[in-house]
């Protein structure tokens, strides 16, 4: 089966330049103009991506993202048509792995989708188990344990933690881990490993305030602290 995007949009015009885009990389689109249509379509047809607009004329884009979330690790890319920095980290809360300004050109579209799919379909190499005090890493699983008990990553939040606990110590920077997780070398915002780290953060430390784990190297990026 060929890849399939979920399109939500409710500018005609819009969501027309966007379904032409796609399909010319050959790519099948699904099209909805509002979110109760969005989650009837995702819930009716197997989806790879997810593209989604904040302003939504029913279901704002925030809580069309979020119901996909509570159900599938489909990667979600949210576009707004301003650079805000609240719409950038409310969106990436919400469950994103990723976002678009208004206006876009095609080709960033579809590169974005693309690194997504990569992301999506690599398997993670084989590890051992990694322990860091409660802790515990399994990659060939995709499993994660505090204290014992499973934690629920997203795909993003796993490859994230995943990186930073197979070079235990190793400072990355935002660039570096933007190119290792999301596969983006030549376009990029520290915004997307800032929001995953912090979501991560509150599912694998006992104190996200004051993390044990995955801290921050000041001017530098993150390790994950052993």
């Amino acid at each position: 089966m060929g890849t399939r995007i979920l399109s939500v949009e409710d500018d005609e015009r819009i969501r027309t330049a966007v379904r032409l885009a796609l399909e010319d990389e050959g790519w099948t689109v699904d099209e909805a103009e509002n979110g109760e249509e969005a989650l009837v379509k995702f819930a009716q047809s197997p989806t790879d991506v997810v593209l989604i607009d904040i302003m939504l004329p029913d279901i704002d884009g925030f809580e069309v993202c979020r119901a996909i979330r509570r159900q599938s690790d489909v990667p979600i890319v949210m576009v707004t048509a301003r650079d805000d920095t609240h719409d950038v980290v409310a969106g990436l809360e919400a469950g994103a792995d990723d976002y678009l300004t208004k206006p876009f050109a095609p080709k960033e579209l579809s590169a974005r989708i693309r690194a997504l799919l990569r992301r999506a379909r690599t398997a993670d190499p084989a590890s051992p188990h990694l322990r860091f005090g409660d802790l515990e890493v399994i990659p060939d699983q995709g499993v994660v344990r505090r204290g014992g008990q499973e934690v629920h990553l997203t795909k993003t939040e796993f490859k994230l933690l995943v990186e930073l606990a197979t070079s235990p110590g190793k400072v990355f920077s935002r660039e570096t881990l933007l190119d290792k997780v999301w596969g983006y070398d030549y376009f990029a915002d520290g915004r997307l490993v800032d929001v995953h780290v912090r979501r991560l953060r509150t599912k694998v430390e006992a104190d996200p305030a004051n993390p044990r784990h995955v801290v921050t190297v000041r001017g530098l990026g993150y390790k994950l602290q052993t």
